[in-house]
């Protein structure tokens, strides 16, 4: 049952920000609730303002709003005073467009992107009236699943989700309501839930955790993962699209100002870099591309529908782009009575990128922001960054010559071989920055720098190594404080125990699950926001649970462990993965995927999902 008007607004007067849960927004779409259609809630587990920020998310909603058969709604996970609203009213989470509650859906499909979410999705779920756990749903309940590049470990949640969406959605969250929608058309004898979830794993990328089966060593190691009966694949192959699908012209327009308040283009997918610590780089691949013509015709037509005078061109590395230059020139040729601003959220270290800069901020200069991500260029070999010290000066060089007077720097602290050395090595580059802006500028410069520590990613080169230690990371931050004290130096860094969390989740197994539902239990909430996590919480579920952390996060694993993530193939083979872990302990780089193809193992991979067509006449890849 719908959520009246005059309920919602009693709910509303009690809360900070209710724009957050009104809809209405300009450009959503909201269609006759019509039992004919095959519903789907798209669940985003954190706020309003972030989840409206997801690229993602707007390209499911346009893409599934775009059929008729369908209907795609949103859900944000409630902030805390939202949160209490609803229990003391008892009213379920509902959606915006037409605030059904998230049980009256047939798909709840939550977006996975941080791992510090996972009790926001276990809030959300009770808050909507659903089992959470996947064992305890019947007929009927919705069908929760998962995207995201969470998905590529999904073991810590496996036990909450019906089954996982592996690899690019576009096209495969289409042919699983599709699915859905026939079978519940469909006379067959069984429609029981199991029949149905069976069925589903006929389509790749579908990964249902029910069928497979994990048994653990003596040691906590898994010793297997296995299907439990016939016809269930031994792995779960990702989905790759072979070209980048229509780009929604008309997103919606928030109702409240989000973290990035900007019209946004995909222009690229992919990144052939290589850096070794990068999940991105690695589950994304191959690198695709949209023409020059399709990203122009896309910015005049999101402008006009949305009223935006910012688009920001969305890559992992924007500057990539063959056509990048033209067509930001085009584009402001286009627009110039409109004043249109183009950002460009991922930028290379290189004097290209600020010219570029320069380009794109006549209209509005702000600071520039670059990932050198080490202090020393050892270091920087051994992950592959694949930029010198002369690359960086280089840049920072033509920055100060072209007049800007702030500069952003993302460095990583506790990489693979790290050594005190290298951590001075951030103080150096620091130094060096300052005195040239000085020099150039003749004033004193601004330079922030956002200090993170590495955390270990499934299906990365550096999957195999353990967390640095508390003592040593901040040990590390130490030098950083006591080195740094300058004016214009501005110094930022990752707390120690969300980042000790993240590695667990990142890397954990399936009995992970039952620490979750703990914390939530307890109280965790918002893990992410600094102001409500209590890590605390989380060792009392750990202590519990009769689980060691340290177990997770303290071990490097052996070359021959099976992973909890083994059962997801994203394409990139794992011989080659160790081959670049190894590389990385020899300080040897690896060229990028533009200047030779490494064989990695996607092209392989794709050319198989696609049942023989040639990946070459699809990308650009030698």
């Amino acid at each position: 049952m719908q959520i009246s008007e005059k309920r919602l607004e009693r709910l509303l007067m009690s809360v900070q920000k209710p724009s957050r849960y009104t809809g209405g927004e300009w450009n959503s779409v909201t269609k006759e609730w019509d039992d004919k259609r095959l519903k789907l809630a798209l669940a985003y587990p954190d706020t309003y303002e972030i989840g409206m920020s997801n690229l993602g998310l707007g390209i499911l909603y346009d893409r599934v709003n775009g059929r008729e058969e369908f209907l795609a709604e949103r859900v944000f996970a409630p902030w805390v005073d939202m949160e209490e609203a609803l229990r003391e009213a008892d009213v379920p989470l509902f959606s915006l467009e037409t605030r059904h509650p998230l049980n009256a859906f047939d798909v709840i499909g939550f977006s996975l992107q941080y791992e510090l979410t996972y009790t926001n999705i276990l809030n959300m779920l009770d808050l909507g009236r659903v089992p959470l756990f996947a064992k305890e749903r019947t007929c009927k309940e919705p069908l929760v699943i998962a995207g995201g590049s969470g998905t590529y470990n999904p073991a810590p949640v496996a036990e909450f989700f019906d089954l996982f969406v592996i690899g690019e959605g576009e096209e495969v969250l289409l042919e699983l309501l599709k699915a859905m929608g026939d079978w519940q058309n469909s006379t067959r004898v069984d429609k029981s839930r199991r029949a149905l979830l069976k069925h589903l794993t006929s389509i790749q990328g579908i990964y249902v955790p029910a069928f497979y089966e994990t048994s653990y060593n003596p040691d906590g190691t898994v010793s297997s993962i296995t299907p439990k009966e016939q016809g269930i694949p031994p792995r779960v192959c990702k989905r790759i699209v072979p070209e980048l699908g229509p780009i929604p012209k008309e997103p919606i327009v928030p109702s409240m100002r989000v973290i990035h308040d900007r019209a946004a283009i995909e222009i690229q997918r992919g990144c052939g870099h290589g850096c070794r610590f990068c999940q991105a780089g690695m589950i994304y691949r191959p690198v695709r591309w949209r023409t020059g013509d399709e990203i122009l015709q896309a910015i005049d037509e999101t402008v006009a529908n949305t009223g935006y005078n910012e688009v920001g061109l969305a890559s992992l590395s924007s500057s990539d782009h063959p056509d990048i230059a033209q067509i930001i020139c085009e584009a402001q040729r286009r627009h110039r009575d409109k004043t249109l601003t183009i950002s460009l959220p991922s930028l290379r270290m290189d004097s290209f990128s600020v010219e570029l800069a320069k380009m794109v901020q006549e209209t509005r200069r702000t600071g520039l922001t670059f990932a050198p991500e080490a202090g020393t260029q050892r270091l920087r070999d051994v992950i592959n960054k694949g930029i010198t010290k002369e690359d960086i000066f280089q840049t920072t060089e033509a920055a100060f010559e072209n007049g800007w007077d702030r500069i952003k720097l993302y460095f990583m602290i506790g990489l693979p071989t790290e050594t005190d050395e290298d951590v001075q090595g951030i103080v150096d580059i620091v130094q060096r920055i300052r005195s040239q802006g000085k020099r150039i500028r003749n004033r004193r410069v601004h330079v922030n720098l956002s200090i993170a520590t590495f955390v270990p990613k499934a299906h990365t080169p550096f999957q195999w190594v353990s967390l640095a230690s508390r003592q040593v990371i901040e040990r590390r931050q130490q030098i950083l404080m006591d080195n740094l004290r300058f004016r214009g130096v501005h110094l930022s860094w990752s707390d120690w125990d969300e980042t000790w969390l993240e590695a667990i989740l990142s890397t954990g197994d399936e009995r992970l699950g039952a620490v979750v539902h703990r914390a939530w239990r307890s109280g965790a909430r918002f893990d992410a926001w600094n102001e409500h996590f209590q890590p605390e919480r989380w060792r009392e579920a750990f202590a519990q649970e009769g689980l060691d952390p340290d177990f997770y996060v303290s071990r490097p694993r052996a070359r021959d462990e099976i992973l909890p993530w083994d059962i997801i193939d994203v394409g990139v083979r794992r011989q080659f993965l160790w081959h670049e872990y190894q590389r990385a302990l020899k300080e040897k780089t690896t060229p990028g995927c533009s200047q030779s193809c490494q064989h990695c193992g996607i092209l392989r991979a794709f050319a198989t999902e696609r049942q023989g067509l040639s990946p070459e006449a699809m990308w650009q890849c030698p």
